[in-house]
């Protein structure tokens, strides 16, 4: 007998060795990860890459399970803030925009043309995301009641309509645009002549096929070239006027659960799941970084040149001029002060300095 007791206290300090703190019993089967968009989406796979790596470098003890098309939210995607910390949702990829109405510091972005007119506007965000004013939206995200893990990114958003080109303010007027239900969405395209509208994708594709809507406004490779939005719309137009930054959180109390080397693996995790997902995002729109990396991945998309792959499905694509978006920053000045006002003058301030930086 005392023998088989000395051979159980062997087997349980072994298995306390072999395992972080925290990693057996209170660990859960399974954890639930958010994302609005469906699958084929790069925001979606993003999170995927990241719970795949997850699964992997803790050798199967945290398995994390994606639910894409907004499930875990009822399709409602501006309440995946609130789930996320009451911890009906374990871990979520979450857009700062569906964000942005409980932290109002998220549609820093948001701001029209903020980043557009800057001379490398990925390099832009990259500081943004890296600097002080990253650290700063960080620190409202937290106080709210998260935790945050890392960034990740959705893409430019770029306008598409059944008329066009678009290449100049004066172009939009009269537009029905389909917008996100943010308030700065709707200002910015009130403030250039459109008529926004708020709706939901299925009703937005049906008001397309009806002529009720003209266009709408998503990131090209996250979402235009999925939803293959030339069944809709023919003109493309690559103004950048805003970015999507994504946030990949977790509930507080799951965080805690974790231990502190397990914390930092999904730190870990994260950060290359942010490679990643900016690779999806800028492919084919930036340097060649992102494809030279997707490569050393081996995980290149079929779509490599997303220009290419709207004109040959019967797209024009118009590419404002770096005067071009000066005149849409121009027309877009008033919103930018108001929600100055409203974000916070000291965060885009840092914002302004950070980007500064890196010019």
């Amino acid at each position: 007998m005392k023998k088989f007791f000395q051979s159980c206290a062997v087997t349980l300090f072994t298995l306390l060795l072999c395992c972080p703190q925290g990693s057996m019993a209170a660990y859960k089967a399974e954890y639930r990860l958010s994302v609005v968009p469906g699958p084929s989406s790069g925001w979606a796979q993003t999170a995927e890459f990241f719970a795949a790596l997850v699964k992997e470098r803790s050798h199967g003890r945290i398995n994390i399970k994606v639910f894409p098309s907004a499930q875990l939210m009822a399709g409602k995607q501006t309440s995946e803030f609130l789930l996320l910390r009451n911890g009906a949702i374990d871990f979520s990829l979450a857009s700062t925009i569906n964000w942005s109405p409980q932290i109002k510091e998220l549609n820093l972005t948001a701001l029209p043309f903020f980043l557009a007119v800057e001379p490398d506007r990925y390099k832009a965000m990259d500081a943004i995301m890296a600097g002080k004013s990253g650290k700063m939206i960080i620190d409202a995200v937290e106080k709210k009641g998260v935790k945050f893990i890392g960034w990740a990114e959705n893409g430019f958003r770029e306008l598409t309509t059944s008329k066009g080109p678009i290449t100049q303010p004066s172009d939009m007027k009269g537009l029905k645009i389909r917008v996100v239900g943010s308030p700065i969405f709707i200002e910015t395209f009130r403030e250039l002549g459109a008529n926004p509208v708020n709706m939901n994708w299925s009703e937005a594709t049906t008001g397309f096929q009806q002529g009720l809507v003209d266009g709408q406004e998503n990131p090209t490779n996250g979402i235009n070239i999925p939803l293959k939005i030339w069944d809709f719309h023919k003109f493309h137009c690559d103004w950048h006027y805003l970015i999507d930054p994504l946030l990949l959180c977790a509930n507080t109390a799951v965080w805690k659960s974790f231990s502190p080397e397990d914390q930092a693996l999904l730190i870990a995790c994260a950060a290359d799941a942010e490679k990643y997902g900016k690779a999806l995002s800028r492919l084919g729109l930036d340097d060649g970084t992102s494809l030279a990396y997707l490569k050393q991945l081996g995980k290149v998309p079929a779509v490599t040149d997303p220009y290419a792959c709207m004109q040959e499905h019967g797209m024009t694509i118009s590419r404002p001029t770096a005067n071009d978006i000066k005149r849409f920053y121009d027309a877009t000045s008033a919103i930018r002060d108001k929600w100055t006002e409203t974000i916070g003058k000291d965060l885009v301030k840092a914002a302004q300095e950070d980007m500064a930086a890196v010019r």
